[in-house]
């Protein structure tokens, strides 16, 4: 029985009503953003040339009121305090500058995308990821073979997380098949948001820079720790000192410039700076006790704090979207602690990062000491730690998820022609009609069709080199490892009961281990067999037909042993992988293979791919037909080179 668990929920219209194509729209936001910054850099120009008077006007006012003595010596307080607000303003300009550039760029490469010209425009290195991450990518069965990972794969081409969690999370769903209703909740998600260009856009310009940042894992541990700062009078009678020694410092600023004080007409600038010195001998007896458990704060926030403004301001974002799909409701309420919006927590915990940040300054250095500034700022990162620090968890999950689905469904939105697969539950099956690679060029990519199911279990793929065989595969995995992961499929159609893959594509000999290439393989097949029968296990523990099944991928199947050892091994792995349920296809260009024997009677289908030389030149159709391959390219190819064969 069929039992569909998915509509076609992509129908060619934008959620948010715009009706012009991606490309079109990439292009119009790119001009717009070109013309806004063009026009900040203008103002910011200005703005500079306006600092630079204000620094001649403050010369001119300080040589005549403190070294010619004519006029107030508080004039000079004039050109400063106009120095500062238009550095202020400038900076705000820096900032709007900056923002319409990231997203001029944003489009810029949008589009890029959408004309297959990407690769090595937005490299996303796994290296900087968690060792978790990195361990369930060498683990896995298909990432290296269906290039989900490295230049120029899957990863690649769908990521736009602006955090690590964002690029850990959706790696790992290209890693981990989800669960059916799981895969759905994120089709609806993805489907919600690929009209929200406006969200991507400002997702994407967040934070300061166009950097990736955000340490999960660090930020976690820091706060989960301890308090270690107990003395709850201490941030109250540093305070008080702090504020005495500004006032008496005032004071004496005020005397210098010429100024009189009524209450205290006696009161010299001798008398500020000696009173200035006692306040800050009485701080440094304060504080010497606990100076190793407040060095032990500061230092414990530098890797937790950093891009802290980049998190609070994701937050922001997505607090002000209002959503309909299940999943992305779940997401927004995580996004507050004690009634306080996430974003609003993060950005206080974030200015704190800054503050501690500016203990490096020279400045800050100078006035530590007397403002008791660093027994403050640890003592408030504590506090912010003990009022939110069990509501992180949750913003980090909800961030890198939102992130993994806006990626998701950018690639939908730039892909309007790729649907959403249907799911079924009887057999393990894959109907595929017109299915392409996703990572070739539109303009590039030949479509198929496929089956495989019910009686016919596996497909023997047989064909020259160069035919399409293994990029027919390598179609099918990547397709399918989308599939699972909820997002759109380069295909008219596309209908799959639940797979996990095992891919034996790109194998290679190990010097340092002493492994041939044979010796590799195997030991791959090996894992791939343990996969199918743990996937057979599992169906036949539950009683039903819904569990996971398996989808193997087997190219140029031992290939590293003679002819006699191949056929026998490869007949034995194919039926120990179809008596344990799974499907798949096998590609050979060993013809002794398409007659394989101890398979059941039409669990093996045979198709294959043509080639002809036309003017001294080989040519592919990539069209694939029905029955086996009746000839090889391997003796015209090694004659179109030159060699004397």
């Amino acid at each position: 029985m069929r039992y569909v668990y998915s509509r076609r929920v992509h129908n060619g219209v934008m959620s948010d009503g715009v009706e012009a194509g991606p490309l079109h729209e990439y292009q119009r936001r790119l001009l717009s953003r070109e013309e806004r910054a063009s026009k900040l850099t203008a103002l910011h120009l200005l703005l500079g040339w306006l600092r630079l008077a204000t620094v001649v006007l403050f010369l001119g006012v300080a040589w005549l009121t403190i070294f010619l003595k004519d006029g107030p010596r508080w004039g000079v307080l004039v050109p400063i305090v106009l120095f500062v607000a238009l550095g202020v303003w400038q900076g705000r300009v820096s900032r709007r500058l900056s923002t319409a550039r990231r997203a001029a760029e944003i489009y810029r490469r949008g589009i890029a995308r959408i004309e297959d010209r990407w690769i090595g425009l937005e490299v996303r290195e796994t290296s900087g990821l968690s060792a978790d991450v990195r361990a369930r990518q060498t683990a896995s069965l298909y990432a290296g073979d269906l290039d989900i990972v490295g230049h120029g794969g899957m990863f690649e081409l769908l990521c736009r997380a602006r955090t690590r969690m964002g690029e850990e999370t959706l790696l790992t769903w290209l890693l981990e098949p989800a669960e059916v209703p799981e895969i759905l909740r994120r089709q609806a998600a993805v489907d919600e948001l690929r009209g929200r260009v406006d969200l991507r856009e400002r997702m994407g310009v967040a934070g300061e820079t166009a950097a990736v940042g955000v340490q999960a894992e660090a930020l976690r541990k820091w706060a989960a720790a301890d308090d270690v700062l107990t003395q709850r009078w201490m941030p109250w009678v540093a305070g008080v000192l702090a504020v005495v020694w500004a006032i008496v410092a005032a004071a004496t600023l005020w005397v210098w410039l010429g100024g009189t004080i009524d209450a205290l007409r006696s009161f010299t600038f001798g008398d500020g700076l000696s009173l200035m010195l006692l306040v800050m001998v009485v701080e440094r007896f304060v504080r010497r006790p606990f100076e190793k458990r407040i060095t032990a704060v500061l230092d414990g926030t530098d890797a937790a704090l950093k891009n802290m403004q980049l998190l609070a301001s994701l937050l922001e974002v997505m607090e002000a979207e209002t959503f309909v799909s299940e999943r992305l409701l779940e997401i927004k309420q995580k996004l507050a602690s004690h009634k306080v919006a996430g974003s609003v927590a993060i950005g206080k915990l974030g200015k704190l990062g800054q503050w501690r940040d500016s203990m490096d300054n020279l400045i800050v250095k100078g006035l530590n000491t007397p403002l008791m500034y660093s027994v403050q700022v640890a003592w408030a990162i504590q506090r912010w730690r003990r009022q939110h620090g069990s509501a992180v968890p949750l913003w980090i999950e909800a961030v890198a998820e939102m992130e993994a689905l806006n990626s998701l469904a950018m690639y939908a939105y730039e892909h309007p022609a790729d649907v959403f697969p249907e799911f079924e539950r009887d057999g393990a099956c894959v109907d595929a009609e017109k299915i392409g690679h996703p990572l070739i060029a539109a303009s590039k990519c030949v479509r198929n069709s496929l089956q495989i199911g019910g009686e016919t279990r596996v497909l023997l793929i047989s064909g020259s080199n160069m035919s399409g065989k293994s990029t027919l595969m390598r179609t099918l995995g990547v397709n399918t490892v989308l599939a699972m992961c909820g997002a759109p499929v380069r295909a008219k159609r596309f209908r799959l009961t639940p797979l996990k893959i095992g891919a034996s594509l790109l194998l290679n000999d190990s010097l340092q281990e002493g492994h041939s290439r044979f010796y590799a393989e195997i030991e791959k097949l090996g894992r791939i067999c343990s996969l199918a029968e743990s996937c057979a296990d599992g169906e036949s523990k539950s009683g039903s037909g819904g569990q996971t099944g398996m989808l193997f991928l087997l190219d140029e199947l031992l290939q590293g042993t003679n002819s006699k050892d191949r056929l026998v091994g490869a007949e034995g792995v194919v039926r120990a992988l179809v008596e344990a349920g799974a499907i798949g296809m096998v590609t050979t260009h060993d013809l002794a293979l398409a007659e394989m024997v101890g398979l059941p009677q039409g669990a093996m289908k045979n198709m294959h791919f043509q080639d002809q030389i036309v003017d001294g030149q080989m040519r592919f159709d990539f069209t694939l037909r029905e029955g086996v391959a009746m000839k090889s390219n391997g003796v015209e190819l090694m004659r179109l080179i030159g060699l004397k064969v």
